[in-house]
């Protein structure tokens, strides 16, 4: 029996945690080509109004994109994805930077084995993403 025998309309899935450092930050700045200061400068993030380095919106939505990925198996099984960013992941310069929290619950079932996700994603005591939703072809 898979992991998907069972899942019905308001299934929780699994929830997870991703790491966010200042070198993971770096990374995703050589990754995406998005050197803005704001991303690893502190001294620049607060010139700007910010509270510290924050996180690429594009990597918090990855780390989402990563949770449903891992869950279905299958990268390519993730037909449509879309968020929208409603708060910052900020990301202290320390040993453990920030968590991004994603968890998702089965929204409905559609037509060709397709099921629509719902997922939450917070940081702290933030909710980083909202409308957040996946469509995954299951197996």
């Amino acid at each position: 029996m898979t992991k998907f025998a069972d899942v019905t309309v308001g299934a929780q899935l699994p929830p997870a945690s991703y790491p966010a450092t200042r070198l993971s930050l770096v990374k995703y700045c050589g990754a995406s080509g998005d050197f803005n200061f704001i991303h690893w400068n502190e001294r620049i993030a607060r010139s700007v109004g910010l509270p510290n380095v924050i996180a690429h919106g594009m990597f918090t939505m990855a780390q989402a994109g990563r949770y449903v990925t891992d869950w279905a198996g299958d990268a390519g099984a993730l037909v449509d994805f879309g968020v929208r960013f409603s708060a910052m992941v900020v990301v202290p310069d320390d040993d453990t930077g920030a968590t991004i929290e994603v968890s998702g619950t089965v929204e409905e079932k559609l037509d060709g084995n397709l099921v629509a996700v719902a997922l939450t994603a917070r940081s702290g005591d933030a909710k980083v993403l909202s409308r957040a939703r996946a469509v995954v072809r299951l197996p």
